[in-house]
């Protein structure tokens, strides 16, 4: 007979309760551990460029996890470092002067850069902003990042041009990584007030944990406010 209110529960239903709560606890906590691992050890890797003689494994005699870490925040900083003057300019462009003649590692290399470029660079637009975009139908609404504005010759074939449409990214769930890009109406588009970061939390939960409510603008990109 199952359990009325006042009841108590039998002790099976205990078990898997208590079962499922320290699931909660430990599964997030031992995914991060494992990719924070990953992370590490990928990271250590670094230390292979020093000579035996100098690797820290070598003179403490025993290996330490996450001074790999250091040392790839190290070489990060002085690259960004050396590369800010003229002289670091010069030797970047001699570099890619090289890469560019070597064919399969030419389209590589830059396709990768521009990707790099678009994302990092602080005057770029690219996952500045959070969307609500109708996909993969009407009436079906998803979250969305924008990535900018049609390109090459594909404003040509736009009605109203590229000034009437926005690229965006439409990431999956719960692996944002892997997505779908489209170029839609800048008319049915709107901005969010949500973050990037919190739009992201919100996709990977697959909806479950939702940003705070912030006053909400509920108007197309590229429309004022106050319109």
């Amino acid at each position: 007979m199952p359990a009325t209110e006042g009841t108590p529960h039998p002790p099976a239903f205990r078990v898997k309760k208590y079962f499922i709560t320290g699931l909660l606890i430990w599964v997030p906590l031992a995914i991060t551990v494992w990719v924070l691992a990953l992370i590490v050890r990928a990271m250590d890797q670094s230390l292979l460029l020093l000579p035996v003689e100098i690797r820290p494994e070598t003179l403490l005699g025993v290996y330490i996890p996450g001074m790999g870490v250091i040392l790839t925040l190290l070489v990060v900083f002085v690259t960004g470092l050396v590369t800010a003057n003229i002289i670091g300019q010069r030797l970047v462009r001699f570099w890619e002067g090289v890469l560019s003649r070597i064919p399969v590692v030419k389209s590589v290399y830059y396709s990768v850069k521009q990707v790099s470029d678009t994302l990092f660079s602080s005057s770029g637009v690219a996952f500045r902003k959070a969307l609500l975009v109708q996909y993969p139908r009407h009436g079906s609404w998803t979250i969305a990042f924008l990535t900018g504005q049609p390109g090459g010759d594909v404003p040509l074939h736009l009605e109203g041009g590229a000034a009437a449409y926005v690229s965006v990214y439409v990431p999956t769930t719960p692996n944002p990584t892997s997505g779908f890009f489209l170029m839609m109406p800048r008319k049915d588009v709107i901005e969010l007030e949500m973050s990037v970061d919190e739009a992201l939390k919100y996709i990977i939960s697959m909806g479950v944990v939702a940003p705070p409510l912030r006053h909400p603008s509920g108007n197309p990109l590229g429309r004022a406010q106050n319109e």
